[in-house]
């Protein structure tokens, strides 16, 4: 397929940028507490930039240290010594021919208590203990700090006015006087200075996802009595106040973007009315066309309606480019948006229909950063694709209190852009059992170093235990993770042997140096848990099993249990889900529970916490429950067990036992049970070992 569009360039007010791929703002962390630019973050922006991406947005980059900080990785442009290494930065990413902008930012009431003003402490802290502060403070001062927060003994965030609290931060706020209205957008003025004198391109305003300039815009948020609240123009005045600045202080050359949510999304979960909608969103994106912005970015949706800007699996490819459609028709500027595209196929025939002009990615420039290049260079079979599995996001979110940054579950050189690893292979051959995430991770990685390497795999496709987890209902993006391994691998000549069950004499007929065992994992199934109507999930998923019209009580509200329960409701089943904690799926990330929950719960699904499955009979099951051991019979024809998994080392303790291989390892599922994300990383660390 040609992609004349997507490789066409096209100006941003006077900025030309030489293709219609944008890289999307995204906080991984990769800062340090001053705001200053590290060179982690240079060698992470910049590998996107070899990558072949027209322009690069940064990261959320704070104006105010205070009350504005929402990580102590955060880049910021609050004060002039930041300057010198944003220019560095704009510097590297220019040498790419490539263009910069800089995303200013609040996150207002979306902000944790805990962040306010920690930040200038903790600058203060680090240059006068170096790095004890840190340590100090990740393992000392934040476990508290989060304790305090929990019972919200912390300072309140700041919002246009007092209102209800972000779902996800649920942090107490108070509203801000005028005078400090003034000074924000003071601050967001200086910040543009700044961004103008390091060299960058231009600037993003920050004006979506529920941060501080759209709690203005919504009615939700700003409940202002004065000048900066009530209509739709009182309220975009705290932005085109912005605006204004920007332009005197910068001149009319200076490209000026805004990111704005043009439907909040209430009305998706169950509250229509609350907040603004598209009719309100287009009047926005037409006022700020004719103020005179440069380009307007499309996005959706704030934390309290997650999932609508920042999508699970389960989400169809491309299903918001509506709202940049109806963008285009009120505004005669440049629209950028991101639409959840993963193909260049897709991003080029929307550039074509003419939803947008631009191409925003953001999680598939984290999965492979040089997506552009690799379609311009007729490689696109070989791109890493985003397989929107939130693991980005949420361990940015989990190392954001740890000094550290978040990764992605199919690039293990997130953060380690500038790591090269050894070519010393030599030929030396290499036996990978198994091909799921973790064996095939190896075996690309090995190839790379120059090993010679066969993957010796039991089915006729690559996937492992993914070719499970892809077939609940809209999974089969995960599909893509194995594929596209596979792919990158038969690139540097690793040879497969399918339907292939390893054993000790096919391993000899290979004659391997090095033997690593990826064999993944087997479903629990308990002896005292018998039975012909005693089920594991592994059945119902790999379709050796397929019950219909039956009622099911399934054990275990872990993720796996939930999608299980989904796919057996699509079957026409009636579902009841035993879970011993007391609130279902404990442990997992919210926007997973936010996507699954309603649909199961749509289908009337019955939900038992703090119950124990103690028994299994024809007639269904016996609960006890866990806080005071009462019994509880509950009815069903069928049981599905979704206890887990356990590793299977059966092959790699066989391997072990003969003393024949010198370098045998035991990586993934069949070492330490995990997700993605560990499985590939377990592949990183031990291919990075391998002398």
């Amino acid at each position: 397929m040609s992609y004349d569009k997507l490789f066409s360039p096209m100006k941003i007010g006077n900025v030309e940028i030489k293709n219609r791929v944008v890289m999307a703002p995204m906080c991984m962390g990769f800062g340090q507490y001053n705001g200053c630019a590290t060179e982690t973050m240079m060698d992470y922006y910049e590998e996107r930039a070899k990558g072949g991406v027209g322009l690069i947005f940064t990261e959320i980059t704070r104006v105010n240290d205070l009350t504005g900080a929402s990580s102590y990785g955060q880049l910021g442009m609050s004060h002039d010594y930041q300057i010198p290494a944003l220019r560095q930065m704009a510097d590297r990413i220019h040498s790419h021919g490539c263009k910069v902008m800089v995303e200013l930012h609040h996150p207002g009431r979306q902000n944790v208590g805990l962040m306010i003003g920690t930040v200038p402490i903790c600058i203060a802290g680090e240059k006068i203990m170096g790095n004890l502060y840190t340590e100090i403070l990740t393992k000392g001062v934040i476990p508290v700090g989060k304790k305090l927060q929990e019972n919200h003994i912390v300072p309140r965030t700041v919002s246009p006015s007092k209102c209800e609290r972000s779902k996800m931060s649920d942090s107490i706020n108070r509203g801000l006087s005028k005078k400090a209205v003034k000074k924000y957008i003071c601050q967001f003025v200086e910040a543009a200075v700044r961004v103008k004198k390091s060299g960058c391109d231009g600037v993003e305003l920050h004006a979506s996802h529920g941060y501080l300039i759209q709690q203005f815009l919504s009615p939700n948020t700003n409940k202002r009595t004065d000048e900066y609240g009530g209509s739709l123009e009182n309220r975009m005045r705290f932005l085109c106040e912005i605006i204004d600045g920007i332009r005197k202080n910068c001149g009319p050359d200076f490209p000026i973007v805004v990111r704005l949510t043009v439907d909040e999304m209430y009305d998706r979960i169950g509250m229509p009315g609350k907040g603004y909608g598209l009719e309100e969103g287009l009047k926005m994106a037409k006022i700020l066309n004719d103020k005179g912005i440069d380009a307007i970015d499309v996005s959706s949706a704030a934390y309290d309606t997650f999932n609508y800007w920042l999508e699970p699996t389960t989400f169809e490819c491309g299903w918001r480019k509506y709202l940049a459609q109806e963008v285009k028709k009120v505004v005669d500027i440049p629209v950028i948006a991101a639409n959840l595209i993963r193909s260049p196929k897709q991003a080029e025939e929307q550039l074509d229909d003419g939803v947008q002009d631009f191409i925003s990615l953001g999680r598939p420039l984290i999965a492979d950063p040089h997506w552009v290049n690799k379609v311009k260079n007729g490689d696109e079979n070989l791109i890493k694709r985003c397989v929107c599995c939130l693991n980005c996001f949420e361990s940015m979110m989990e190392n954001a209190y740890k000094y550290d940054h978040g990764k992605c579950s199919v690039n293990p050189f997130v953060g380690r852009e500038r790591t090269e690893m050894l070519k010393n292979g030599n030929g030396r051959k290499v036996a990978v059992i198994g091909a799921g995430p973790a064996g095939l991770t190896a075996s690309e990685l090995l190839a790379k170093r120059g090993f010679h390497v066969t993957v010796i795999e039991k089915n006729s496709t690559v996937g492992g235990q993914l070719n499970l987890a892809d077939k609940p209902p809209h999974k089969d993006k995960l599909d893509w993770v194995c594929h596209d391994l596979y792919e990158n691998a038969l690139k540097l000549g690793v040879q497969f042997k399918f339907d292939t069950v390893a054993d000790i004499n096919i391993i000899n007929e290979i004659g391997p140096e090095i033997v690593i065992n990826a064999t993944g994992a087997n479903a629990i199934h308990p002896k005292a848990f018998g039975g012909e109507n005693v089920y594991t999930v592994s059945q119902i998923l790999d379709g050796s099993v397929k019950l219909e019209n039956k009622t099911i009580a399934v054990i275990g509200s872990g993720m796996t249990g939930l999608e299980t329960s989904e796919l057996l409701i699509e079957q026409g089943n009636k579902i009841k889900i035993i879970e011993m904690a007391d609130k279902i799926a404990p442990g997992a990330w919210f926007q997973q529970l936010d996507d699954a929950l309603p649909k199961l719960e749509a289908a009337n699904t019955e939900f038992i916490t703090g119950h124990k499955l103690v028994s299994i009979n024809n007639q269904g099951i016996e609960l006890e429950c866990v806080a005071n051991g009462s019994k509880k019979s509950v009815s069903a024809d069928c049981v599905v067990l979704s206890l887990g998994v356990r590793p299977d080392t059966s092959l790699f303790d066989e391997l072990k036992a003969t003393n024949n291989y010198l370098k045998l390892y035991n990586i993934g599922d069949s070492s330490k049970i995990g997700r993605i994300a560990n499985a590939t990383e377990s592949a990183y660390q031990l291919v990075s070992q391998i002398r």
